[in-house]
């Protein structure tokens, strides 16, 4: 996914790019009355963009408008969609694992996720973990969520954590270090009565 974002950034920002450079060198061309294509639409200082025919041609038909902010809202959605896929995290989708005699095997990011959640899950006082890895395939990192149950001590489950699911992780995996953020989140329950 991260590979095909960086293209459609490189190729929408190069599109972008092309078409104001062009479009504002061909305008600041003809307002400086350089030469320019015949073709083209403005061809002097005096000239204007949309002329008071163009401008009020459609005015008064009916569908005319919604059109237009139909048309703009899209354009804006599209571009809010752009902004937030930005600073989405991608997911690490492979690890490379140093098999020790020089080579490299390729580990499935899921692989590794599934086994760490369920590692996590598994201590006490857990009741669900989610993993998602993130970072280069050389260097991953771990995003972990826990719910904890109620009686669970936020302390001593971080502690296990760090010493059994992730040095199993990086054990398994032969990396180095696994930094990790952890988040923990306590369920939600009734308040018990004393009798």
């Amino acid at each position: 996914m991260t590979v095909v974002l960086r293209r459609v950034n490189r190729v929408l920002l190069g599109l972008a790019g092309l078409i104001l450079v062009v479009g504002g060198g061909a305008v600041l061309a003809a307002a400086t009355d350089l030469a320019v294509p015949s073709w083209w639409p403005w061809s002097g200082p005096s000239d204007v963009l949309l002329t008071t025919a163009q401008r009020q041609r459609w005015r008064d038909e009916g569908w005319w408008w919604p059109v237009v902010i139909a048309v703009l809202g899209l354009v804006v959605l599209l571009a809010l969609w752009w902004l937030l896929v930005q600073f989405r995290r991608a997911r690490l989708a492979e690890v490379l694992v140093d098999t020790g005699d020089g080579e490299e095997a390729v580990l499935r990011g899921r692989a590794l996720e599934s086994v760490l959640e369920a590692d996590a899950a598994a201590q006490d006082g857990v009741a669900r973990a989610k993993v998602a890895l993130t970072g280069r395939r050389g260097a991953p990192r771990t995003r972990i969520a826990l719910l904890l149950e109620p009686h669970a001590s936020p302390g001593d489950t971080l502690t296990a954590l760090s010493g059994e699911a992730l040095a199993h992780a990086r054990t398994s995996a032969g990396l180095p270090a696994l930094p990790t953020e952890a988040r923990l989140r306590a369920v939600k329950h009734r308040a018990r009565r004393v009798a």
